[in-house]
């Protein structure tokens, strides 16, 4: 089987995530998308992260109708920092006989060579590269070559809807009481309303 992977801290998922992962299963295509909710990722900052079970519970009602869509609780079961070449390393250890690919967003291409053992990575799993219109192709084209060549990786390029709707964006409008109706999915929505996530105020639903 072809599995996409798609990890993330989903602080809080939303309906981006969703579009462009299933744009790609069907373009690629893909057989699954395997969510991996991130538990303390390096890369990133933690000051507005909230517990780990709360990004892991709304993941889970948002990809719940998708028979294609999984999730994995691979990195939240592990202490520490979160790395992904631990989480690939164990989860290809449980599928041996499945193609991996890794999903990633343009503007993380750049920051490859700074992630733990990126040689190891790229020996295996595949990436597959979603692009975005504030990197030009030229530029993105260029970088993937780079990286084909000095690790003899193998990134695939796919051009995906553009939607500006961003995690930050959601967490302001919480915070200001303004709703996020059509951002995520209205499980989410429900989710964060009942458990008073990213709030100073009143909630308008």
């Amino acid at each position: 089987m072809k599995i996409g992977l798609l990890g993330g801290t989903f602080n809080p998922i939303h309906m981006g995530h969703l579009i462009i992962s299933e744009h790609i299963r069907q373009v690629f295509p893909l057989d699954k998308v395997i969510f991996i909710p991130s538990s303390d990722p390096p890369h990133k900052d933690q000051e507005n992260l909230i517990p780990a079970y709360n990004r892991y519970e709304m993941t889970r009602l948002a990809i719940q109708s998708n028979p294609c869509f999984e999730i994995s609780d691979i990195e939240l079961k592990r202490e520490g920092k979160s790395y992904t070449f631990d989480t690939i390393h164990a989860i290809k250890n449980e599928m041996p006989l499945d193609e991996l690919y890794f999903i990633i967003g343009a503007d993380i291409l750049y920051e490859l060579n700074t992630w733990k053992d990126i040689s190891g990575i790229f020996k295996k799993i595949k990436f597959i590269l979603v692009g975005r219109n504030r990197i030009e192709d030229h530029k993105i084209i260029k970088k993937i070559e780079e990286y084909n060549k000095g690790y003899n990786s193998s990134i695939y390029y796919i051009k995906g809807p553009h939607i500006e709707i961003s995690s930050t964006l959601i967490r302001e409008l919480v915070k200001e009481g303004k709703s996020i109706k059509y951002l995520v999915p209205k499980e989410v929505e429900g989710y964060i309303i009942e458990n008073n996530l990213y709030t100073m105020g009143d909630y308008i639903g």
